[in-house]
């Protein structure tokens, strides 16, 4: 009977502790805030000094961010961006010589993510797709 106590009190910690585990890894679900829910694009640490910084189409198509004045903190940050939407969009980040820092891809209803290692600063991000930018779907990402 007492043996049989260990192996189960080891058979449940042995379950707790891949519990545990599985908790600290990575998750394909989508519990963060939005940019559209928060008054600015919302940001969380990650590991590397860096953080996830996001950003959001316009649901409705329309050419334009949810957010406009995105900051960040600096380091190796995860560049998140979410389109609803069924226009194509992206995000380029460039610094403010112009030269470009980050880029996702082009992206219909669904989310696309990019790194960037951001130095304190002030950064343009604008949609690449041609007439988006001129359409005034642009903003200013300030990283401290």
């Amino acid at each position: 009977m007492k043996t049989r106590l260990t192996t189960l009190a080891a058979v449940a910690a042995l379950g707790l502790a891949a519990l545990a585990l599985a908790a600290c890894g990575g998750s394909d679900d989508d519990s963060s805030t939005t940019a559209a829910e928060t008054s600015s694009a919302e940001t969380s640490t990650s590991a590397g000094g860096g953080e996830t910084v996001t950003f959001e189409a316009d649901p409705g198509g329309q050419l334009a961010y949810v957010e406009t004045d995105v900051s960040a903190k600096a380091g190796n940050d995860t560049i998140e961006f979410d389109n609803p939407s069924s226009t194509g969009h992206d995000v380029v980040i460039e610094d403010e010589s112009g030269g470009e820092v980050a880029k996702t891809d082009v992206i219909t209803d669904s989310t696309t993510t990019a790194t960037a290692d951001l130095q304190p600063g002030t950064y343009t991000f604008y949609c690449s797709v041609p007439g988006h930018r001129e359409a005034g779907m642009e903003g200013t990402l300030t990283v401290k």
